[in-house]
C-alpha cells in the first residue's frame, strides 16, 4: 500500500508601502537530510573572529566529516560580494555584516537567505582627530565609513541625525560623510584628508595607534547593555530547507568554538593572526590585536533588536526606501540553534519578532 503525504505551505505576506515583505514557510525544516558539501564564506577580519578560528581549528571540517560532508571555504572582503555569490549559488552560509543581509534579504523579496545565528557583539568606535572633543565640533568636518548603506555608516548618519546635524547620501549637509574602503580611511586620516571615521575593528585601533586618532565614541554606549549586532551567520534558504541537519552541525560547531575561546584566549589571538595572514597575506600588530580583541563579543545570540533599529535608521537616512523594520519579517530562522541551545542547557535567543525563533 502507497501512503501519499500532502505537505501544506502557510505563507504570510506583510506589505509595507509599495514593498511586500517576503513569505516564509512556517513548518518546520527537514531534520533527516544532510549534504555532501557546504560551502562557507567568510572575511578575514577581527569581527569574523569565530570563523577564523573554526577554520583554523578545522572544527567545521571534523565535525562535518563525521556526517559525510566535504567544506569548502570562500573568503571575501566585503558584504556585497557574498550576497552576489550566494545569489550565484557559489556559497551555501557566510559569515556576514548586518547590512548586506538586509539588502540580500529585501533585493529577493525574502527568498534568497535566512539569518541563522549571531556571531560577533561590538567592534566599533567613532574615531576623530584629537581635536575634535564636543559634539558641536563634529560640524563642517568629513568623516569617513567603510561603504554607503553599511552598518558603521547608518550608525554615523543616525548618530549625527540625533544630535541635530543634516547629511546626505551625496555627502553634503552639516556633516560630510565620505564612503571609504577601510585602508584608504587610514592614509586619509594620518595625512589630514578626512576628520575621522566611524570603523569597526580592527580598523578602529589602527586608527588609534597608528594615527594617533581620538575614540570620540564607542558605539556600544549607545546600544541596550552594549550590545548591537557587528557580524551574523547566514545560510540559503533552499539549503537550509533541504539540509537541516547540516546547518545543526555547523551551528554546534559554532557554539563549540566560542566555547574554546572563552577559555583559551592567547591560543585564539594567535588562530586569528595566523588565518588573517593566510587570507590577506598580513598579520595586525600585537598592538593592534590586544586594543581590538576586548572590543569585540563572540556570542550566537543575532541581538536582533539592533538589526531593527539598524533598519529603521537607514530608512530615515534615505538609504532604504519604502520599507522598515517590518519589511524585513521573516529575516530570522533561529529554530535549529535555540533547539540545540536548549539541549545544552543554554539561554536561547530571540528573533525580536523579526522571524523564527
Amino acid at each position: 500500500m502507497m501512503k501519499r503525504v500532502a505537505a501544506l505551505g502557510i505563507t504570510m505576506v506583510l506589505a509595507i508601502g509599495s514593498i511586500l515583505a517576503p513569505s516564509y514557510a512556517l513548518n518546520a525544516p527537514s531534520k533527516k537530510k544532510t549534504s555532501s558539501v557546504i560551502r562557507i564564506g567568510f572575511f578575514p577580519n577581527v569581527t569574523h573572529a569565530s570563523a577564523l578560528v573554526a577554520v583554523h581549528r578545522k572544527t567545521f571540517e571534523k565535525d562535518l566529516a563525521k556526517q559525510g560532508t566535504k567544506v569548502e571555504y570562500v573568503a571575501f572582503n566585503a558584504g556585497p560580494a557574498a550576497i552576489e555569490a550566494m545569489k550565484a549559488g557559489s556559497i551555501d552560509i557566510t559569515f556576514i555584516g548586518p547590512n548586506p543581509a538586509v539588502a540580500g534579504y529585501v533585493s529577493t523579496k525574502g527568498s534568497l537567505l535566512k539569518i541563522i545565528s549571531g556571531v560577533t557583539s561590538g567592534g566599533a568606535q567613532f574615531i576623530t582627530k584629537q581635536s575634535i572633543t564636543e559634539v558641536s565640533q563634529l560640524k563642517g568636518k568629513t568623516f569617513a565609513t567603510p561603504q554607503l548603506g553599511n552598518t558603521q555608516d547608518v550608525a554615523l548618519r543616525a548618530y549625527l541625525k540625533a544630535n541635530g546635524f543634516k547629511t546626505s547620501v551625496l555627502g553634503s549637509g552639516d556633516v560630510s560623510i565620505t564612503p571609504t574602503e577601510n585602508s584608504q580611511t587610514l592614509a586619509l586620516f594620518k595625512n589630514g584628508s578626512i576628520d575621522g571615521a566611524w570603523v569597526p575593528e580592527p580598523w578602529a585601533s589602527r586608527l588609534v595607534l597608528e594615527a594617533n586618532g581620538r575614540v570620540f565614541l564607542d558605539e556600544k554606549t549607545i546600544w541596550p547593555k552594549g550590545q548591537f549586532v557587528t557580524t551574523h551567520l547566514i545560510a540559503k534558504s533552499d539549503y537550509l530547507s533541504k539540509y537541516s541537519k547540516t546547518i545543526r552541525t555547523v551551528l554546534n560547531s559554532l557554539i563549540k568554538t566560542n566555547r574554546w575561546i572563552a577559555k583559551n584566549q592567547s591560543a585564539a589571538k594567535e588562530a586569528v593572526q595566523a588565518q588573517l595572514e593566510k587570507w590577506s597575506g598580513k598579520r595586525l600588530s600585537d598592538e593592534v590585536l590586544n586594543r581590538a580583541w576586548p572590543n569585540i563579543t563572540v556570542t550566537v545570540n543575532p541581538v536582533a533588536n539592533s538589526l531593527e533599529k539598524s533598519v529603521d535608521d537607514a530608512v530615515e537616512a534615505g538609504l532604504l526606501t519604502n520599507i522598515g523594520s517590518r519589511g524585513i519579517q521573516g529575516i530570522y530562522d533561529l529554530r535549529i540553534l535555540n533547539k540545540l541551545l536548549k539541549s545544552k542547557k543554554m539561554k536561547t535567543v530571540s528573533s525580536a519578532g523579526l522571524g523564527q525563533q
